[in-house]
């Protein structure tokens, strides 16, 4: 009795679920007749609950599922094994079963934000209650946009190329991708700006905006479909010659510990330097940015007896020992007390007043705003992609977005699932807007 009552409810829910997800199908812009297709329509709500990335990991893992299930019976069936291996099978079963039952919780979690609904509905899902039945049929169900409401957003107005110059930095990024198993990714797309010689730039972008990947595509470590030109060289097709005009500092320190800091600073002046310099003009100048960065006094000293603050100058002055025309660090003041984070946002800005471009991500903008002349600010789109938020002077930023702190805009493009008033994809279409009438 029992078994009859189970079977026709897994008959009626299966038909109210179809109905009710083609129903949502069609309100958010995806095909109807996938709802007809089995696990492959929990991807496609996925995409309608602007979850794509973890509907593909959940598909991935419902196609595992099924194979080691295949394989477990042919196992099993066929070839007769049993004990350790049967127990083995079962457990990986439950393992990945459990994994997906996690995703599609984050996806009916989506669903219900996409839907402006609380996260109680997610307990109806759980329990296979049919309330995609309701939410397809309702006309009170509304989604707050559609999958093409979403492209188009992607695709707002800052895929504008800017002009190449002669002198600074032009940058014409139109996309970075990367290829995994949940299929090709783009991590970063249009973004395009000019830096003009002289100016200290501030990076910020809340964390996977890609702020890193930005960096690394523009310094040429990790190439994107993007023209990047510095005083008018190509920096992808005349890297060699002009590596050393590019210095990048990691946020994590590259330096030996057990050598003094004049010979660490020496060292990196030998091998980045010309070998045809004079001994003379090569003492001078580590002598000239040893005295850049205060290190003078401790010069003799052994580097791991020096505090956080002094590696972190020794650690930039091997760096900067090259004479880089863009000189970029990431996090150099990571660690370090108001004081010293000041004092050494002050060296860096005396360095870009010679000429140079300096840009630096910090996670602690406030405290030291007033150093910069510009700001980048980039954030995750709709499809998770980094986008060019802000390109521009300081005041002006303050003056986009309402507010005088740089930590507050962050938050305003920040997901709200990350804490923000997710407002990424206006402001990315508001600067886009704005910088196509000018």
């Amino acid at each position: 009795m029992f078994s009859a009552i189970r079977f026709y409810w897994d008959i009626l829910y299966y038909l109210l679920t179809t109905i009710g997800m083609w129903k949502v199908f069609g309100k958010c812009g995806a095909k109807k007749w996938h709802a007809l297709i089995p696990a492959y329509r929990f991807y496609v709500l996925a995409v309608c609950a602007d979850r794509k990335d973890t509907g593909r990991i959940w598909f991935l893992l419902d196609i595992a599922n099924i194979a080691v299930s295949m394989a477990g019976i042919f196992t099993i069936a066929i070839l007769n094994l049993t004990g350790a291996w049967s127990y083995a099978i079962q457990i990986l079963i439950f393992a990945i079963g459990i994994t997906e039952q996690l995703f599609i919780i984050k996806i009916y979690a989506s669903l219900c934000d996409m839907f402006s609904r609380k996260k109680w509905w997610v307990v109806f899902f759980i329990f296979n209650i049919p309330v995609i039945f309701i939410w397809g049929i309702s006309g009170k169900f509304r989604p707050n946009s559609t999958i093409q409401d979403r492209v188009i957003r992607a695709a707002a107005l800052t895929n504008r190329n800017v002009e190449e110059k002669d002198e600074g930095l032009t940058i014409n990024n139109r996309k970075r991708t990367v290829k995994s198993v949940a299929g090709t990714k783009v991590l970063l797309r249009d973004i395009h700006m000019h830096i003009a010689p002289g100016r200290m730039v501030l990076l910020l972008g809340g964390s996977g905006a890609g702020k890193t990947t930005f960096l690394n595509a523009v310094t040429g470590f990790e190439k994107a479909d993007a023209s990047i030109t510095l005083n008018g060289k190509d920096v992808y097709k005349d890297f060699e010659e002009m590596k050393y005009d590019i210095g990048f500092v990691p946020q994590m320190d590259l330096i030996r510990y057990n050598d003094s800091v004049l010979m660490t600073v020496s060292d990196s002046a030998k091998l980045k330097l010309p070998a045809s310099m004079r001994k003379e003009d090569l003492n001078s100048k580590i002598s000239e940015v040893m005295n850049i960065f205060g290190l003078k006094a401790v010069q003799n000293n052994i580097v791991s007896k020096q505090s956080g603050g002094q590696k972190k100058r020794i650690s930039i002055a091997t760096e900067f020992i090259a004479d880089p025309y863009l000189f970029i660090l990431d996090e150099p003041d990571s660690g370090l007390d108001g004081v010293l984070a000041r004092d050494l946002m002050r060296r860096l800005h005396e360095i870009s007043r010679e000429g140079r471009i300096v840009i630096v991500i910090t996670h602690s903008p406030d405290r030291v705003a007033d150093f910069f002349d510009d700001i980048i600010i980039l954030a995750k789109d709709a499809e998770r992609t980094g986008r060019l938020v802000f390109c521009g002077e300081i005041e002006k930023a303050r003056t986009f977005f309402g507010t005088n702190t740089m930590e507050e805009m962050v938050r305003m493009i920040n997901r709200k699932e990350e804490g923000g008033e997710g407002m990424a994809d206006e402001l990315i279409e508001k600067f886009g807007r704005e910088n196509s009438e000018n």
